[in-house]
């Protein structure tokens, strides 16, 4: 449906609505297990991020157009329903309320539904490295075996004026029949008390990155809304101080930018230059698996020293020294978490509905799967790897 008429439509419900003469249309948002299609706006054709050149000069394939033989997005991972009624886990929890048809203010887009949950990448290549860690996101597998769940508000909205209560409540965190892991976000702003309107889950791995040298892999399809910020991210193992153990973000995004975030935080609060920062456009980044790759190097596991490489779409797309004074990488553990509003946000609160960020596939292996060491040495000394801005 063009989108003039999708936005005709809209509008007339949100009409209708105020009359008291219908129902939304809007689907409501399934318990954990369950998943239904969605209708959702095309993409206009021919912007934003691409896959990488062709194999370029140096040891191993260099940037292909995909991210190598293992687990990834191909043909026909295309939108479908989810599984039947008989795959809901044991007292699943109602329906939340559906997304109502927003008003668009002058120069803005019409805000998008939380996409559908789309089938799941076949994980059956092997890595070229052995894969040490592989979490199971299997039903009958409790999150909480892999995961340590953070509860709460934190202090200060965990320090950024953040909405969400996380919990540890199946609705908000559970694995599907088809072996994935959804953090789901949940707003209800007409819910009896504060710590019910906004719950999501920020879950922490048991597993630590563990070795001086290695790659974490991740396939995520980041929901993009206003007022909406998942995260797939590194923390020391607690406890540690913020921001001077240092702090890696793989893929993060907000208010429906569709731009991937790379960072990394170190040093103290009152420091210039302790932010190194690199956005990556990726417009259907809601819409299927992308894959994110962290590789790491540091001999002996010396503290403050080392070299990382981030990956999107098995593309370098960024680069950085370890900074001076942050932990052994080897301490890091893994950050999984949808928060809602605050001030990255810029103040904005998501609509009413549920936001679901979907891990298709994660896991921690030797090397790079596609090129292995011989790739990293080329990225690296690659004069085209950017190494992000400082401020």
């Amino acid at each position: 449906m063009p989108w003039k008429d999708k936005l005709k439509q809209l509008k007339g419900e949100f009409d209708s609505l105020v009359s008291g003469g219908g129902q939304s249309s809007h689907a409501q948002a399934p318990p954990p297990g369950h998943f239904q299609q969605q209708q959702q706006q095309q993409q206009p054709p021919g912007y934003g991020y691409g896959p990488g050149p062709g194999p370029g000069p140096g040891p191993g394939p260099g940037p292909g157009p995909g991210p190598g033989p293992g687990p990834g997005p191909g043909p026909g991972y295309g939108y479908g329903h989810g599984p039947g009624p008989g795959h809901a886990p044991p007292n699943a929890p109602p329906p939340v309320p559906p997304h109502p048809p927003q008003q668009t203010r002058p120069g803005e887009q019409q805000q998008q539904q939380p996409p559908p949950v789309p089938p799941h990448p076949p994980a059956t290549a092997a890595a070229s490295g052995p894969v040490y860690w592989r979490p199971q996101f299997r039903p009958d597998v409790p999150v909480t075996v892999e995961w340590d769940a953070k509860l709460g508000n934190g202090p200060d909205g965990w320090g950024n004026q953040e909405l969400e209560h996380y919990t540890a409540n199946p609705e908000n965190a559970f694995h599907t029949p088809d072996g994935r892991l959804v953090i789901r976000a949940v707003a209800n702003s007409a819910a009896p008390s504060r710590e019910q309107r906004y719950t999501s889950a920020r879950l922490v791995s048991r597993q630590t990155l563990s070795r001086d040298r290695g790659v974490l892999t991740g396939f995520i399809v980041s929901p993009c809304a206003a007022g909406i910020w998942p995260a797939f991210w590194l923390l020391p193992r607690e406890p540690f101080a913020w921001p001077t153990d240092g702090e890696i973000d793989i893929a993060e995004t907000w208010n429906g930018d569709r731009e991937n975030h790379t960072c990394l935080h170190w040093g103290q609060h009152h420091e210039p230059q302790k932010h190194r920062v690199l956005g990556t456009r990726i417009p259907d980044m809601h819409a299927r698996p992308v894959r994110y790759d962290f590789a790491w190097d540091q001999p002996g596991g010396q503290a403050g020293q080392g070299r990382m490489l981030w990956y999107i779409d098995g593309r370098p797309v960024m680069k950085a020294q370890v900074p001076p004074g942050t932990r052994p990488l080897r301490d890091m553990t893994v950050l999984l978490n949808v928060a809602m509003g605050g001030n990255v946000c810029a103040g904005k609160t998501p609509a009413d509905g549920y936001y679901d960020m979907v891990v298709c596939a994660l896991w921690m292996a030797d090397e790079l799967e596609y090129g292995g060491w011989g790739r990293f040495e080329h990225d690296w000394g690659n004069p085209g790897t950017p190494q992000g801005n400082t401020y």
